[in-house]
């Protein structure tokens, strides 16, 4: 019989080349699963891949999408490398679009270029506030953080509804659960002419670097990562496991307010109960992708981008399930935890004990 062992030095070559493996096993099961569909995985492939880059709408659509889900993988990923795991990014991001927009609905008619600032300010801080309560559950009851993010995340969806079906309702909207239009100081400026693509990218683009340059070059980062690989040696160095848990889960909802908010104050322009398509638990593939490297998860969330406006493209010109993106971010997930196992242990053949017990008897 085989048993799983763990490798004594895993490779640091197959660790990265884990991912581009994954990617290639997601492609063979959905060619598969398009086959199987009745739909030319070739045509399907170029549909989700190639199509939606062929115009300049498309590579602004791209963008766009990628920000929020590069922004929030970077600070979920400061978490994952002290094995602290916030699954509850979603929530975060619905409490900074209401914190953000908030500050929208109560400045209505005013003008200034405080207001937008002061919007993305709340936004960060609703994100972290709602990060900071697994954090003293954790530190206070040592609450599993997995189930109170999660948890959480259904609090915040709850608030959202009752917010825009209720107080913060557009008197204007003939019933519809969402807020009013912000005005023109409550939003991003748009980039290019009839593009959605607008100035909040800029937020996403000034994190990477700053993120990589706190990941290689601050001791705190170290601190987090030997706190998560050894915590015996993190605790005999003197680093503080509290500390830890709470800059994790704070630094990682911030990031996943800040996305709200641009969410909200960009091409949305408004609060709303679809305003986020799921995009903090897509950060949490994002991140594992990317090897939790501020870079990697760059090129991961880019990937995960043209998944979600693929996916968009394939429901209108191949008639494929809305669900399909969801699929391709599941298949993308399993294969890579699948290749990680084999990454980290190995096969080690384990003759079985009757038998033993019989070679010995008969000798």
């Amino acid at each position: 019989m085989h048993l799983l062992e763990p490798r004594a030095n895993p490779s640091h070559l197959m660790r990265w080349s884990g991912p581009p493996i994954a990617i290639l096993l997601t492609l063979l099961a959905a060619a598969a699963l398009f086959a199987a569909l009745g739909k030319p995985p070739l045509q399907a492939f170029y549909v989700f891949f190639i199509e939606p880059l062929e115009t300049s709408n498309g590579w602004s659509e791209l963008a766009l999408k990628a920000s929020p889900l590069v922004l929030i993988a970077q600070g979920l990923a400061l978490g994952f490398r002290a094995r602290i795991y916030n699954i509850g990014a979603e929530g975060q991001l619905l409490m900074g679009a209401v914190f953000a927009s908030g500050v929208a609905i109560y400045t209505e008619g005013m003008e200034g270029v405080w207001i937008l600032p002061l919007m993305v300010l709340a936004g960060a801080l609703g994100g972290a506030l709602w990060g900071a309560v697994p954090a003293w559950l954790k530190t206070h009851f040592n609450a599993e953080e997995t189930l109170t993010t999660l948890m959480l995340t259904y609090v915040a969806t709850y608030l959202l509804s009752y917010l825009v079906s209720g107080p913060w309702r557009d008197p204007g909207g003939t019933n519809f659960p969402q807020s009013i239009l912000f005005g023109e100081s409550a939003m991003f400026i748009p980039l290019f002419e009839g593009l959605r693509l607008n100035s909040s990218i800029f937020i996403t683009l000034l994190a990477v670097p700053v993120f990589w340059l706190f990941v290689a070059r601050s001791f705190r980062a170290y601190q987090l990562t030997v706190g998560g690989l050894a915590p015996a040696a993190a605790r005999y160095a003197g680093f503080s496991g509290r500390a830890a848990i709470w800059m994790s889960l704070v630094i990682s909802g911030l990031t996943a307010g800040l996305a709200g908010a641009m969410e909200a104050a960009g091409p949305v322009g408004q609060l709303t109960l679809s305003l986020s398509p799921g995009y903090g638990y897509a950060a949490i593939i994002v991140a594992w992708v990317g090897r939790l490297h501020p870079v990697g998860i760059l090129l991961s969330g880019l990937l995960m981008a043209l998944i979600y406006i693929g996916g968009e493209a394939a429901q209108v010109s191949m008639q494929l399930p809305s669900a399909i993106s969801w699929l391709f971010q599941g298949m993308l997930l399993f294969f890579l935890l699948g290749v990680d196992v084999f990454v980290d242990y190995r096969f080690r053949r384990r003759r079985d004990k009757r038998l033993m017990v019989r070679e010995e008897a008969g000798a």
